[in-house]
């Protein structure tokens, strides 16, 4: 897709592609098709045990006849960017040199749209390889507002979802996010400071605190990323932006009294039953 003898610069035939500027820079690094069928299960694993740590995975893989290492467990789990929930599970490594942000949600009530947003990243198996998912959240509504995928974890594909979000739906009060560098960034907290929104980071340890889109992420890949085998970065693009579409305007939620995100999020009313 992307030419790098054409005269067009990088960055416009990213825009072009539809993909981050940041990955059009990028140049992948080949995976094993065993590495990347151990990172599927282990992300399986870690969804339904997000306890488990290196040693532990290696146990429930040695249970099922796969004789892998926790070390190369542990290689893996950076790769994907994934911890035990002891030390909260997340896609972003924190930047000492960052400027941290205190949490602002403990004991707020969020009973409002565009309130309180929240992101944060996961990872996305597809039959050859694997890509990056950032979301932005609508904490009330649980309306999904933008997302990106992307083939690296760097800052840009983060901040074109914040941008498109803003862009369609206004600005939030509040910004949850975790520590990771992609979100302590000065690029990134420029971005909510000139929108005079406020920021909040999770606390270390904190896992709860983004709970939401932790449901989320379960959501979509127990729902959509596992029941196909994604053959190319487009085919996850396309496939996601349908599931997002079903998850918005279709998909009941108990805890929205069986409204949809999208019902919530616009005030819409819930239809009214047909007589049988």
């Amino acid at each position: 897709m992307i030419d790098r003898s054409h005269p067009l610069s990088l960055t416009h035939q990213a825009e072009v592609l539809g993909i981050s500027r940041g990955s059009a820079y990028y140049l992948p690094v080949p995976v094993s098709a065993g590495d990347l069928a151990l990172m599927r299960r282990i992300d399986e694993l870690h969804l339904e045990h997000p306890f488990a740590g290196a040693r532990m995975l290696r146990d429930f893989l040695w249970q099922e006849g796969i004789n892998v290492g926790r070390k190369h467990i542990g290689t893996l789990m950076r790769k994907m960017g994934i911890e035990a929930l002891y030390r909260k599970p997340n896609l972003s490594r924190k930047n000492a040199r960052h400027k941290i942000y205190p949490y602002l949600l403990r004991g707020l009530a969020i009973d409002r749209t565009n309130q309180v947003w929240a992101m944060d990243i996961t990872y996305i198996p597809m039959a050859k390889g694997f890509v990056y998912l950032a979301a932005v959240l609508d904490w009330h509504s649980r309306r999904v507002l933008s997302w990106r995928v992307s083939i690296t974890m760097h800052t840009d594909f983060c901040i074109e979802a914040v941008e498109e979000a803003i862009a369609r739906y206004g600005k939030p009060e509040i910004f949850n996010t975790d520590q990771g560098s992609q979100f302590t960034s000065k690029e990134f907290t420029d971005l909510l400071k000139e929108n005079g929104i406020a920021i909040s980071m999770d606390g270390k340890g904190c896992w709860r605190d983004n709970v939401f889109v932790e449901r989320l992420w379960k959501s979509v890949k127990y729902e959509e990323v596992y029941l196909h085998a994604y053959d190319s970065v487009s085919h996850a693009r396309n496939s996601l932006k349908r599931y997002f579409e079903f998850y918005n305007a279709k998909r009941p939620h108990n805890s929205l009294d069986r409204k949809t995100p999208d019902q919530v999020y616009f005030n819409q009313p819930l239809p009214m039953p047909k007589a049988a």
